[in-house]
């Protein structure tokens, strides 16, 4: 189905809840074992040996795992989701580009209250809504050309099975008892908060809260893991990113960890804690679990993909679910015995012509009609060059269409035609098949050709795909101003061989940039390789300083096509002006 013909039930006015715990334990719990603290301080101990190296070094052959946070299918996908996957795919692209043995996560988060109540308002059973919506999703990442490994949905049985798991080993630990909470909550960022953490009555995100009642609860021990996770955060620099983020994460801890309330016995969509079917489990401690269910945990044997690639090498998420991320998740893990994840990296959000995103200000940005209205690999360049990633960003039909016509339709495509162009028409529609000395104005393009992959292995370790973009486009800023130098069309009168090493010049140039744009833009990139007959055995990054895999002098070339369009912004008085 086409996501913008999807017809869901919008969301209420979300609720809200943080927790006050009752220390009184239920006779009939089945989980009044505890176990000491120094249990979980050992656990911590034996985890310091996570390192960024090992998380994001593209020269290392170790396998690697990057995933993005499963989508919550209360609405059909929006810029952010399409953000999201699209930086993770260019660093999996880069990877696997790289020979790393890559395992690329992505799914849909389709339990909780909020999801209950937004399929009820669809006259819909919750299963068959998720269905409807999960698919939406997937059908998404296709459109988008992205390349996950694996798709999981928390309404999958074997996941399922993975969460109870890890709940029945958090008991065995002493990390869960029963008690009773009551507090804000919030439907919509499925999250509780402290009465100090409201804004105007809102959650701190803009959601509406509601206070709940007191509850029975299963409880995490969330407080006991205070010193360890800023022990943590300190003995490992590296593992939240930017470093803002890490700031907001390391001040919340240090403003005092509650219990964590895991449960819920006011709805029934989730996945019921074992032992107890009066409860479901709260949602974070479920769909977090997806990032080890998906490589088959609870099978930790060796030779399975948990034992391959866990732990994660890389986590990327919104900024307003870092939280969850930073502090739930590795606390959850160290509470059970198990790694930490390498690095978790928050990106910001985007907000349209300078204004904040809303259903109610009909500004959402569908990245369907994106695609529709510029293309796949136009709409991908443009979400991971336009601003650091990191940061937030703003979006406007203008500046995405004076940004593809110049750094695309202006300066790489035409780049592109103009030298194929020369070659096909001066060169018998071949490569040259003899070329002369090389001037010091070649060997300066070319040596920085071919230090483009060590830099860009740089950016994309630290997640600065902002940065591996900017040494593209200036790659491809060098090589225009060359041929404008060098002006091969001149040359055709007067000094053909010199004619000739120009031309292949700036097509071995090309081969090295068309094959690292590949993981930014796969289609169009191997649009260029074809023209220029880089054989497609012959496209990783291993093949970039290969003597033998060079542009082949002799080989024949096509006739030449643009690739990438070019597109007009409308003016204010409703006509339109070239960009």
């Amino acid at each position: 189905m086409r996501l913008n013909s999807m017809l869901l039930a919008l969301l209420p006015a979300a609720r809200a809840f943080s927790t006050q715990l009752s220390a009184r334990r239920l006779s009939t719990s089945p989980l009044l074992r505890s176990s000491p603290s120094t249990t979980i301080v050992t656990a911590a101990q034996r985890l310091t040996q996570t390192r960024l190296s090992s998380a994001s070094s593209n020269d290392d052959n170790t396998p690697f795992q990057i995933t993005t946070p499963i989508y919550y299918v209360n609405d059909k996908p929006h810029i952010g989701h399409a953000y999201t996957s699209l930086a993770c795919d260019v660093i999996a692209r880069y990877m696997r580009l790289s020979g790393r043995d890559v395992f690329f996560l992505s799914g849909t988060d389709e339990h909780g209250q909020k999801v209950e109540t937004t399929a009820k308002n669809a006259n819909m059973e919750p299963l068959a809504f998720c269905d409807m919506v999960s698919a939406s999703f997937k059908e998404l990442l296709t459109l988008l050309n992205i390349s996950n490994d694996e798709f999981i949905r928390t309404t999958d049985e074997d996941h399922k099975k993975a969460v109870q798991h890890l709940w029945n080993v958090l008991v065995e630990k002493g990390a869960i008892y029963l008690g009773s909470y009551e507090g804000w909550y919030s439907v919509r960022d499925e999250c509780y908060y402290n009465e100090s953490e409201l804004v105007d009555g809102k959650a701190p995100t803009g959601a509406e809260v509601e206070w709940v009642k007191k509850e029975d609860s299963y409880f995490f021990k969330l407080s006991e893991y205070q010193d360890e996770l800023l022990n943590y955060y300190e003995a490992h620099p590296d593992f939240i990113a930017p470093e803002s983020r890490k700031n907001e994460v390391v001040s919340f801890v240090k403003g005092g960890l509650k219990d964590l309330s895991i449960s819920r016995t006011t709805f029934d969509w989730g996945v019921p804690v074992p032992g107890d079917d009066d409860h479901v489990m709260y949602v974070w401690i479920d769909a977090l679990t997806n990032y080890m269910s998906a490589l088959g945990y609870p099978n930790t044997e060796p030779g399975g993909n948990f034992d391959k690639f866990w732990p994660a090498s890389l986590h990327v998420v919104g900024k307003d679910i870092l939280r969850f991320h930073a502090v739930y998740w590795p606390a959850f893990l160290l509470a059970a015995g198990i790694p930490l994840p390498k690095r978790i990296f928050a990106h910001g959000w985007w907000t349209k012509d300078g204004e904040k995103i809303s259903k109610s200000l009909g500004n959402v940005i569908d990245p369907v009609e994106l695609i529709d209205t510029y293309g796949v690999d136009p709409t991908r360049f443009f979400l991971m060059s336009e601003v650091v990633f990191g940061n937030d960003g703003d979006f406007s039909d203008e500046k995405m269409i004076y940004k593809v016509n110049a750094n695309l339709s202006n300066e790489l495509g035409n780049l592109n035609q103009r030298i194929m162009t020369l070659v096909f028409k001066n060169c018998n529609k071949a490569v040259p098949a003899e070329i002369g000395p090389l001037t010091e104005a070649d060997k300066q393009l070319l040596a920085k050709a071919a230090s483009l992959r060590g830099i860009t292995s740089e950016a994309i370790a630290s997640q600065s795909i902002h940065k591996y973009v900017e040494h593209m486009i200036s790659m491809v800023w060098d090589a225009n101003k060359y041929i404008d130098v060098q002006a091969p069309w001149v040359l055709k009168k007067t000094d053909t061989e010199r004619m000739n090493t120009v031309l292949y010049v700036l097509m071995e140039v090309m081969r090295h940039v068309a094959i690292l744009y590949q993981p930014l833009m796969p289609t169009s990139s191997n649009v260029i390789l074809d023209q220029l007959g880089v054989p497609e055995d012959e496209r990783e990054f291993e093949h970039l300083d290969k003597e033998e895999c060079k542009i082949m002098l002799g080989r024949e070339v096509g006739k030449p096509h643009a690739v990438f369009p070019r597109f007009e912004v409308p003016s204010v008085a409703g006509e339109t002006v070239k960009a």
